[in-house]
């Protein structure tokens, strides 16, 4: 008998029973945080005698709080969830790998989700119109139009894959749709005995803000597509039992400040503290009083502090908010009652209640948080409010270069009229799903600082792209009950679609005149967004500073016109009757937005919005579908390509093998992020991948993004290393100029040429590559495509001073080795600067079963000098190198199934 036969239980709620795993009575389990409770169920409930063991869930309640990370356990996601972008390349792999099992002699229907997995399609949507009455349909009729074959393929795998339901295009941003209606926090299915099992719900997704669930409970963050398709393919996550930061909130919100300034400040805080490769935990009795919404919104932020998780216990917030997006009683009740006999209770107040042990503290003062912005480019930026202007006037100088046009521009546009641009002013002030949208409190305050605005006359600079892109439809329900939205289109904010729009990049064109005017002259415009990632180069190819704020405060900024801006002394116009209006004229008070909060946002309105979720509109329901098990590719397809991962895969896996006289790539400094890696946004018609679509006949116009091309991964590999900001500095080291994006120096042809364009030199002559970087590399979004197009570049090892979680994972799905300089080395520490060729050896001690510590890295530079040291290897779990030996983790689990 196994523990997992031993605490099986029974649970009555209303008169029903229900099968689960009693894991309360376990010695140990009272000390334990919340989130490895929920890792012990998970373990429980798995337990199969091999790859999870009575010993592993023994190790996990004998947890050490103080102890390094030293224990690997099997995760094994209840639920996985997808976006379009990071989802269509796993559903082009599942389809591939079809082929695959068929070339192999197998049955394709092996190939299957073994768990629910859904995908929103939330990321197509481009903000092409706005400011006018009619823009979300117009913006949904070119996505369709931009994305048909895309689309037609999704509804192909929804109707062939058992276990996949997509969320059509228009519906809400993923996280959303995620908390309001997919997750169900506790579980429940019919077993083969006919009983009803309910276990914790757990949700992986193939986007790093899937941590926005976090906020219910529910345990789960973002991995890459790569992990995600594994997990679907009922893989268990490998991962090493973390240490756990406890973070206590105390006190409330003060008057005039927001949910947004509350998470830029604990990004800052867990920044500084450190939190990488950590749970963070919220806890203490001032939770209680931290509204669901508001959770939300810090869950999401997760991947920004740099945390796996940042989670909230379950607990009488957690059942009035499930009651208000329209679950049922009895599922309220089916939580309340697991949650309680589970020990997943998460209230303080309560006389049973144990406080956890957690092996890091940090606490926060809600009433000391003020008004602040980040950026200009990453998230952890924090700026207090009442000093942006001077911190603008410190750091625009750096953005400027001798082509800097100093003076005001003149501009005349027929849709906005003539005016003046110059440096700081804002292009693009964007209200964006995501962090803030989930949230009505800062959704309704925007509302009432346009209603506040609008009865005072002001209006946004004509040269500020205004947009209103809200995370669910709900959003839109409530704004209009409450009579904010025509408030908000006087001020050019109408709706402009339902999905992920300027935080991905997808901000769409500036009018063409203001994007001359600035290209032209070298302006550095900025943009103001109230998402939470504003990396260089991401939010628009003509905005050079980025900065992530309320959606308050994203109108004020679009009022002002210009980041070079203090809200405390200068007024943002004058009323009728010529008197100055500031900020705090038109701030609404908290008591306000709560009222209208109060009064407006009802269980109704999810009901109605959610009532047919799956279903579509007229586009979606008319899309041609192609039927059968096997997907019909299309070779002329641009969008939809099959994979080239399986060609010529054998049963059996060849030995891996030491690396020799390997070339360097690119030679990378500190916080590169899969920004700067993997293809995303717009590209230009002289880059590769504009080269590869326009000798098939597409024009620049419909190009599209790269996100939206991710299922072809021809234009893929030309974009990787391509982003418009990255710095190779090996062209520095060669004396060539430092030139922003995807060039490197191609030492076969000795000449500087494309990153692309150089690595096909080298997969012609046999020549194997690497890359060279410092911290915290791979920062940022779970993008699959940052490893994928890796290592069909031809890179076989990334050597850094330190990885971030996801990234580091990814690669090694891919069969690409994460290296780490000794502690305290770098590249220049070691007198490296990429003109060496590179031998590395030990890795073929993986044959053998063993993962070494380290490996022999020998530099060889141009005179024959050597320069030799012992890389870190960060294969950290015996599941990984499982994966690499295989070539990848999607090799390894086809060879599994067909097995």
């Amino acid at each position: 008998m196994s523990l997992r036969d031993d605490q099986l239980a029974t649970l009555k709620v209303a008169g029903k029973d229900f099968d689960y795993y009693n894991i309360a009575n376990l010695d140990g389990i009272d000390h334990l945080p919340y989130s490895l409770k929920v890792l012990v169920e998970n373990l429980v409930r798995n337990i199969d005698g091999a790859n999870i063991t009575d010993e592993h869930v023994k190790t996990l309640l004998d947890w050490n709080p103080n102890a390094e990370p030293s224990h690997e356990i099997q995760f094994t996601p209840s639920r996985v969830i997808m976006q379009d972008f990071t989802g269509v390349p796993c559903i082009v792999d599942l389809a591939t790998m079809r082929d695959a099992v068929k070339d192999l002699g197998g049955d394709p229907e092996v190939i299957n989700p073994q768990v629910q997995s859904d995908m929103v399609i939330d990321h197509s949507v481009q903000i092409d119109k706005y400011g006018i009455a009619n823009a979300v349909q117009e913006n949904m009729d070119i996505e369709y139009q931009r994305n048909g074959e895309r689309y037609q393929f999704l509804r192909w795998g929804q109707q062939a894959f058992k276990n996949f339901r997509v969320v059509p295009p228009g519906t809400g941003i993923i996280h959303q749709v995620n908390i309001e209606y997919l997750a169900k926090v506790i579980m429940s299915k019919t077993e083969a005995n006919g009983n009803t099992l309910a276990y914790l719900d757990s949700c992986v997704g193939t986007d790093s803000h899937t941590t926005t669930e976090n906020g219910l409970g529910v345990l789960g963050w973002g991995v890459g597509g790569i992990e995600a398709e594994a997990a679907m393919l009922g893989q268990p996550i490998s991962m090493l039992v973390p240490r756990v930061v406890g973070f206590k909130l105390t006190g409330s919100i003060p008057e005039g400040v927001t949910a947004t300034d509350v998470v830029l400040t604990i990004t800052d805080m867990l920044r500084k503290h450190g939190v990488v490769g950590k749970f963070v935990e919220f806890y203490g009795e001032g939770i209680a009083s931290v509204p669901l919404a508001n959770r939300a919104t810090i869950g999401n932020m997760g991947p920004e502090f740099g945390s796996t998780c940042g989670i909230f216990p379950i607990d009488n917030v957690t059942l009035d908010y499930l009651r208000l997006t329209g679950r049922s009683e009895e599922q309220v009740a089916l939580v309340e009652a697991y949650a309680k006999a589970n020990k997943l209770w998460g209230d303080a107040s309560d006389p049973d209640y144990v406080e956890p042990q957690y092996s890091e503290y940090e606490e926060l003062d809600l009433g000391t948080v003020v008004p602040s912005i980040a950026g200009p480019k990453r998230p952890q930026d924090r700026i207090l409010l009442s000093e942006a202007k001077e911190m603008f006037e410190k750091t625009a100088p750096a953005y400027e270069t001798e082509k800097t046009v100093k003076d005001p521009v003149a501009v005349s546009t027929d849709f906005r009229g003539d005016f003046n641009i110059e440096n700081g002013d804002v292009a693009i002030a964007s209200i964006t799903s995501c962090t803030n949208t989930s949230n009505p409190s800062v959704m309704i305050a925007a509302g009432l600082i346009a209603r506040n605005a609008h009865a005072k006359g002001l209006k946004p600079k004509p040269w500020v792209k205004t947009s209103l892109a809200p995370g669910s439809q709900v959003v839109a329900d409530y704004l209009k009950a409450a009579g904010l939205q025509d408030d908000l289109d006087a001020l050019g904010y109408q709706l402009v679609g339902f999905g992920c729009a300027t935080c991905i990049g997808n901000s769409g064109p500036l009018l063409p005149e203001i994007s001359e005017a600035i290209n032209t002259n070298d302006l550095t415009v900025t943009a103001v967004l109230s998402g939470n990632r504003n990396f260089e180069g991401r939010i628009s190819p003509d905005v050079k500073m980025n900065y992530l704020a309320s959606p308050p405060l994203v109108i004020a900024y679009a009022l002002a016109g210009t980041m070079d801006f203090d809200f405390e002394t200068q007024p943002l116009g004058t009323d009728a009757d010529g008197n100055d209006v500031y900020l705090k004229d038109i701030w609404p008070t908290n008591s306000e937005v709560a009222a209208v909060v109060d009064g407006t946002v009802s269980r109704e309105m999810f009901l109605k919005d959610y009532a047919s979720v799956f279903d579509g509109d007229h586009r979606w329901k008319g899309l041609d579908v192609p039927e059968g098990e096997l997907f019909a590719w299309n070779d002329k397809s641009t969008y939809v390509r099959k994979q080239t991962f399986f060609d010529g895969m054998k049963a059996t896996p060849d030995p891996v093998a030491d690396i020799h006289g390997a070339r360097v790539l690119a030679l990378l400094g500190d916080s590169v992020t899969t920004d700067h890696i993997s293809p995303a946004g717009a590209f230009k018609a002289s880059s590769p991948a504009g080269k590869y679509l326009t000798e098939r006949g597409v024009e620049p116009k419909n190009f599209n993004s790269y996100g939206s091309r991710r299922g072809n991964h021809e234009i893929m590999v030309r974009g990787t290393f391509g982003n418009i900001r990255l710095r190779n500095q090996l062209l520095a080291s060669v004396g060539e100029e430092v030139t922003s994006g995807g060039f490197t120096y191609d030492f076969l042809a000795k000449k500087p040429t494309t990153i692309f364009e150089a690595s096909r030199d080298y997969i012609d002559n046999k020549v194997p590559l690497v890359v060279l970087a410092g911290k915290e590399y791979g920062t940022g979004s779970s993008r699959d495509w940052a490893a994928k197009g890796t290592v069909m570049l031809g890179v076989k090892a990334v050597i850094t001073e330190s990885f971030e979680r996801i990234h580091r994972s990814n690669l090694i799905g891919m069969g690409v080795l994460p290296l780490q300089f000794p502690a305290g080395e770098s590249y220049e520490s070691l007198g490296l600067n990429g003109t060496e060729t590179y031998d590395i050896a030990g890795v073929e001690k993986l044959n053998e079963g063993v993962t070494p510590k380290t490996v022999h890295v020998t530099a060889t530079h141009e005179d024959g000098s050597k320069t030799e040291f012992d890389a870190v290897v960060r294969i950290d779990t015996p599941g990984e190198a499982d994966y690499y030996r295989n070539g990848g983790i999607l090799q390894y689990v086809l060879r599994n199934l067909m097995k």
